[in-house]
């Protein structure tokens, strides 16, 4: 009867943390929230990714695009990934301000940011047929707008 018990509550103890890590690794995959989108009076531009990586069978973290933007200019916090028929997804923002980043160098006067998406997006995309929708830089989004001045 003890041994039940303890098989029991170690049972409950491994689900609960395999839960808890489950639900605290959803990054970097988010949803589209307004705020983390930024809206500018003096307009707002958006970029393609340079670069895109799609190896979800590699692990964690490699589905990403790296984008150039001009020096003195933000980004939104969000990358967005847009497939018709589809809904759009968002990604977070790694290596902000980073002058090379795989194999990539940021032009004079720009900086690379990398934008991630979660990997079970990207095998979900594959396993429908849509990985060539996935690698069309057209469908990858990074929004930015020039920096207020202080």
């Amino acid at each position: 009867m003890r041994k039940q018990v303890f098989y029991i509550l170690f049972v409950v103890s491994l689900v609960g943390i395999l839960g808890f890590s489950y639900i605290s690794e959803q990054a970097p995959v988010t949803r589209c929230r307004s705020w983390g989108f930024i809206s500018s009076t003096s307009g707002k531009y958006y970029s393609s990714p340079e670069k895109i990586v799609i190896k979800p069978w590699f692990g964690r973290h490699r589905v990403y695009g790296i984008f150039m933007i001009p020096d003195g200019y933000r980004s939104d916090r969000f990358v967005t990934l847009t497939i018709p028929g589809e809904k759009t997804y968002c990604g977070g923002l790694m290596n902000a301000g980073a002058q090379f980043i795989e194999g990539i160098s940021a032009q004079p006067g720009y900086h690379l940011i990398k934008g991630q998406f979660n990997t079970r997006i990207a095998v979900w995309l594959i396993a429908q047929g849509k990985k060539d929708q996935l690698q069309q830089p057209s469908n990858w989004r990074l929004g930015y707008a020039l920096k207020k001045k202080k």
